[in-house]
């Protein structure tokens, strides 16, 4: 009995110990100006590494995971539970890594290790899943889709379907949240015991999309290649495999009607339960129809009124780098993340159904959160761009490997005219703001971090974990 208590006390000053010095070091790291999204995590688990576990306890938490969309869907079910009324925390800075959402779990708790907040909504990233549901008995899991990305970090999408799987597998007490038209999400329900929610759009979303390779051409069983009544992007859609049969299952949550698709919002409408609900999503893009989609399904997870969910969407704030908008000399600057051929396309879906001239720009770096190896960008339709003529005024592009996309766009067929490139963040931004026309910049993820970083101390705007 008194090992136990010995045991028990020792737990208890390591569980102080690091929340302590998370809240210390994360204090020191903001007032120095910089994130501190993941170093004070690190820091913690050194000192506890099952910190998280401890943190965790007793806290109902939601972790949204897959390839494209965590940070905007998780954004906006956030809205969601604010509307709601529940008392909750969000790793809204984009920690989404096992160190970072253990700081996230300490710096919202006591120094006593007792969460201040009832309930978690936490983003994961798809590799890291595995190792934080270990520690997190989640109540729901959101999948979003699951496409090719950073092969030299992730491995072949099969690879990434292995670790959600995993992760599932420790969550046995969790309402799964699965993507009905993507097929490789899908599979995810077989042999599952877990209460599992499928949720989709019932009509395509484009007149006309750009042309994509699909991450998922064949079955994943028997190996025939699908059957499609209607693709929505990538190999997202109405699948069925004439071989052996497997094909998109009926949704719980699905959009049942696009309304309205342009460059502010889109109008849809949702069935549920024999029941539909109109709502109008405050971000443009399909992709983002997906993401809404998604949050209705997890409103239905833990419980919440569908009207009102549908509600929510209308006044969300986008994450940062997702669809976010600048003023910049009395100009529109909307900044949209990149990270992978599926993502990059679905952009430009959205830029090749504008109406009126703009300026484009395009930031590629290749840093080790944005993968290594860049030569996805060949895999993505810029020609697409090139029919564009009149509307599309300049491209500039920036980042490490600004002159790999410039290479790629000479190849798509762009006039060297009309193709600048521009490493200095700020001499980007005037020059593209300049031309007293919208601008939208494509960047990936540490392009998108330095670049908003510029934005934030030269035209004023809040930095990205504020």
């Amino acid at each position: 009995m008194m090992l136990i208590c010995d045991i028990n006390r020792y737990m208890k000053l390591r569980v102080f110990l690091a929340v302590a010095a998370c809240k210390c070091s994360r204090f020191a790291i903001r007032l120095l100006g910089r994130g501190g999204t993941d170093f004070p995590g690190r820091i913690a688990l050194k000192i506890c590494p099952n910190l998280l576990g401890e943190l965790a306890k007793n806290v109902t938490t939601l972790i949204v995971t897959g390839t494209n969309g965590k940070t905007t869907t998780s954004r906006m079910i956030e809205q969601s539970w604010q509307d709601a009324g529940i008392s909750f925390f969000a790793n809204k800075s984009g920690a989404n890594l096992l160190s970072g959402v253990t700081a996230e779990f300490a710096v919202h708790s006591t120094f006593f290790g007792r969460c201040r907040y009832t309930h978690a909504l936490i983003e994961s990233d798809e590799a890291a899943f595995k190792a934080i549901s270990t520690f997190v008995d989640a109540k729901a899991i959101v999948v979003t889709n699951v496409f090719r990305d950073q092969l030299d970090r992730y491995g072949e999408v099969t690879h990434t379907l292995e670790n959600i799987q995993i992760g599932i597998s420790h969550s046995p007490n969790a309402v799964v949240c699965l993507n009905a038209d993507d097929s490789l999400c899908t599979s995810l329900a077989d042999g599952l015991e877990n209460t599992v929610i499928f949720y989709g759009v019932d009509t395509p979303i484009y007149d006309s999309r750009v042309k994509e390779l699909s991450d998922a051409p064949y079955c994943i069983h028997c190996k025939a290649e699908y059957e499609y009544q209607y693709i929505t992007y990538g190999h997202l859609g109405y699948y069925h495999c004439p071989n052996c049969g497997y094909s998109r299952p009926i949704c719980d949550v699905s959009v049942c009607k696009v309304l309205v698709s342009n460059d502010t919002k889109s109008s849809v409408i949702f069935r549920t339960e024999g029941e539909q609900y109109a709502a109008e999503i405050a971000l443009p893009g399909g992709y983002n129809i997906y993401n809404a989609c998604a949050c209705m399904a997890a409103g239905k997870a833990i419980g919440l009124a569908a009207d009102k969910t549908a509600a929510s969407l209308s006044s969300f704030s986008c994450g940062f780098g997702r669809m976010e908008k600048f003023k910049i000399h009395d100009q529109d600057v909307r900044m949209i993340l990149i990270k992978n051929p599926a993502g990059c396309n679905q952009v430009l879906n959205f830029l090749t159904e504008l109406k009126e001239p703009f300026v484009f720009v395009a930031c590629l770096n290749d840093r080790a959160q944005d993968g290594k190896d860049v030569s996805w960008i060949w895999d993505v339709d810029f020609e697409r761009l090139t029919q564009m003529d009149s509307l599309l005024s300049r491209i500039y592009v920036s980042g490490v490997r600004a002159e790999d996309l410039a290479l790629r766009f000479k190849y798509a067929g762009f006039p060297e005219d009309r193709l600048h490139i521009e490493k200095d963040y700020h001499a980007l931004m005037e020059q593209a703001t300049s031309h007293k026309l919208p601008v939208f910049v494509m960047p990936t993820y540490t392009a998108m971090l330095d670049l908003r970083g510029t934005i934030s101390k030269a035209y004023g705007y809040k930095q990205f974990w504020e």
